[in-house]
């Protein structure tokens, strides 16, 4: 009977399938970090930092438009001193001689005056604008301001690259933790079986005592290293959810294909990364620029600062208001300083050691990310060396077990070579999943390293 042809439809149909599960599983730890990213209370603070420092780029931006303010003041009194006026002393007798010429009475007798400094019932409201003409501090500041929220940015950026490092060794020692535990629970399985091939060849006149006390002994000692193995499942459980902000005894996905992971790093160790990418160095420098635009601001004094002004509004007595109340007053102000006991100089000569400490601190800065690197590139070229050998001690174990396995079944071996041979396997297996997780981990810090960490 012939086997009809597979549809290339289901072919198809199954090959998306296991595309899809390879998928999920790397995209579920991409979830992960997406989570920490939101949940990450320390980010959250940085990014409150980084909208603090956009709104003061806001302020240093208001200070090129003009400034309106309506001000008020009304002011009275009386007493105090004043500035006497003899007005009847002068033309009183001018109105008599007048009253005498003209035999009226129109021209009355007048008494002397005194206006005092002090307004009666005086009142000035107006509407003050005030614009900057030319003052480089306001441009310069601004600029600074502009690289406060790159600054800013950069911290948030290397938080996040180092919190995604973290959630990624979190997550993959919880991967280890769980994987130990599975070792030691097969291990049990195997020891238990062994136990009861024992009971039932003593029972049959073919087994010895020793071994079953033999087999309860090794059951025990993987019994207490099952109870170790469980507490660092949880151990891990509980600080991988600390780190995304979650309750800690949230259950955690494990759908994640390890070896396609493992499958990435020759191709990640194959590519050339330059360290200028940095946000480290770019925080730096952008410091640098900040220190050299303080530098142009001081260095700058000697600009006069120009600035108009203009007061639209009405003042006069008593609360009176007509059209002799109103009022335009405008003009520009000039300030150029002249002498300030050296202080100007002294100040520059100190924003360049400010800036001129700043460079020193981004070549030491580059410096040692190169040296960084280059250590967490040896790591991992050494983490996968080493998982090459544990996968080669691990085989090597595994053909030593079934061979001594099946001389004792033959008669050859003794239980407690097969024992021995089940330690040597359990033990390779767990130096196969540590370093297994050695090299995950070094990869996280070596992506973290070259700034694809994502």
């Amino acid at each position: 009977m012939k086997l009809k042809s597979v549809p290339a439809s289901l072919i198809m149909f199954f090959l998306f399938i296991s595309i899809s599960g390879k998928i999920y599983s790397q995209n579920k730890l991409e979830k992960y970090i997406q989570e920490g990213i939101s949940n990450n209370i320390v980010l959250q603070q940085k990014k409150i930092s980084l909208e603090k420092a956009m709104y003061s780029l806001k302020t240093a931006t208001s200070y090129f438009l003009p400034s309106i303010n309506l001000e008020g003041d009304y002011t009275s009194g009386q007493g105090g001193r004043n500035i006497p006026i003899p007005i009847g002393d002068l033309l009183n007798p001018v109105y008599s001689t007048l009253n005498q010429l003209t035999q009226s009475s129109s021209f009355p007798q007048l008494e002397n005056e005194k206006i005092n400094f002090f307004p009666f019932h005086y009142y000035d409201v107006k509407l003050h604008t005030t614009m900057p003409i030319l003052n480089t501090d306001i441009i310069i500041n601004h600029s600074i301001q502009n690289d406060e929220v790159h600054l800013q940015q950069y911290e948030v950026d290397i938080y996040k690259r180092e919190l995604i490092k973290d959630i990624k060794t979190a997550y993959y020692n919880y991967l280890s933790a769980i994987s130990a535990e599975k070792i030691y629970n097969n291990a049990l399985k195997v020891a238990e079986e062994g136990k009861r091939v024992n009971e039932s060849l003593l029972k049959n006149g073919k087994g010895l005592p020793v071994y079953i006390l033999r087999s309860e002994s090794e059951i025990a000692e993987i019994d207490s290293k099952i109870v170790e193995a469980g507490n660092n499942v949880k151990t891990a459980q509980r600080y991988f959810n600390f780190i995304l902000n979650k309750n800690l005894n949230t259950a955690i996905d494990t759908s994640y294909n390890i070896k396609l992971k493992l499958n990435e790093v020759d191709q990640i160790l194959s590519g050339s990364y330059d360290v200028s990418s940095r946000e480290e160095l770019k925080m730096l420098e952008t410091g640098e620029s900040m220190n050299e635009s303080a530098l142009t601001m001081k260095k700058l004094y000697w600009v006069p600062k120009i600035n108009a002004f203009l007061d639209l509004g009405a003042q006069d007595q008593i609360w009176n208001y007509n059209s002799d109340s109103k009022y335009y007053l405008f003009g520009f102000q000039l300030s150029i300083p002249i002498f300030e006991g050296f202080r100007n100089s002294y100040k520059v000569d100190e924003a360049e050691l400010d800036l001129k400490n700043i460079q020193l601190s981004l070549e030491k800065t580059r410096n040692q990310l190169k040296l960084s690197q280059s250590i967490s590139r040896d790591n991992l070229i050494a983490a996968r060396q080493n998982y090459f050998t544990a996968i080669k001690k691990y085989k090597a174990a595994a053909s030593y077990e079934r061979l001594i396995t099946k001389g004792y079944k033959e008669g050859v071996n003794t239980f407690i070579e097969t024992v021995d041979a089940r330690s040597q396997l359990t033990q390779a297996e767990l130096m196969m999943n540590i370093n297994t997780n050695k090299v995950l981990t070094a990869l996280a810090d070596y992506e973290r390293e070259i700034g694809t960490g994502k």
